[in-house]
């Protein structure tokens, strides 16, 4: 049975792509044949050909040595570097949940371990026009929980708290967090960890400095994260 978990972020930038990819990675290399899979992508280059490159999945693939094709990670792939409701009033191929749905349980059908990336914060606009569907309805739809990735420096408190209050308001299970660009003994970082844990009664699963190549943290508690998928 596939087991699947949700990567969101406090926003856009907080290193959701990285962090991601030391995760697969992590399973990759305890051969639990994961996968990575993504609803809609922005801000992405083109090919020679003018196709356009999903660069997060890429970037997830590289980094992971995952075998998955990029074409499967992936249903919606905008090249303005824009909330993806207004990359597809601009470039058209709106995202229709439907698709998003059937393209992670063919993933899921295929992987023991899918880790699905958000698009920027838990409050994304996917689509406005055609239909309303924030990034939000995506983790409802697919059943999954959360675990929230969110810098250390300065500002994160706010952030954290109000995006797992947000999140707990709807329904929406967040299982902890993991803060990137961390400075081991760093007085201020430090106490924002603490504060974040005191205020939102979440764990630290991880802290990720700048250039880890490998996520600290023990394989059989990041499989514990992971849902089976319904």
């Amino acid at each position: 049975m596939s087991k699947a978990l949700f990567v969101t972020g406090t926003g856009t930038d907080t290193g959701k792509t990285y962090i991601t990819g030391l995760i697969v990675k992590k399973l990759q290399e305890a051969q639990k044949n994961p996968a990575y899979y993504k609803a809609a992508m922005s801000g992405n280059d083109r090919r020679p050909d003018g196709t356009l490159i999903p660069g997060d999945a890429l970037a997830v693939q590289t980094m992971s040595g995952i075998d998955q094709s990029l074409t499967s990670m992936c249903p919606y792939v905008y090249e303005h570097a824009y909330s993806p409701h207004l990359a597809s009033r601009l470039e058209g191929n709106p995202v229709v949940m439907d698709v998003v749905t059937h393209g992670f349980a063919d993933v899921a059908a295929v992987y023991d371990y899918v880790t699905v990336e958000g698009s920027g914060g838990i409050l994304c606009p996917i689509c406005f026009d055609e239909a309303r569907i924030q990034l939000e309805d995506v983790v409802k739809e697919l059943h999954l929980s959360s675990i929230l990735i969110a810098d250390a420096g300065l500002g994160t408190i706010n952030s954290v708290v109000l995006t797992a209050e947000y999140m707990k308001t709807h329904g929406l299970p967040l299982k902890g967090i993991i803060f990137n660009h961390y400075h081991p003994g760093d007085v201020m970082e430090d106490d924002n960890i603490f504060m974040c844990e005191h205020m939102t009664g979440l764990p630290t699963l991880a802290k990720v400095q700048d250039g880890d190549t490998e996520l600290d943290m023990n394989i059989d508690a990041l499989c514990a994260l992971y849902d089976e998928v319904k």
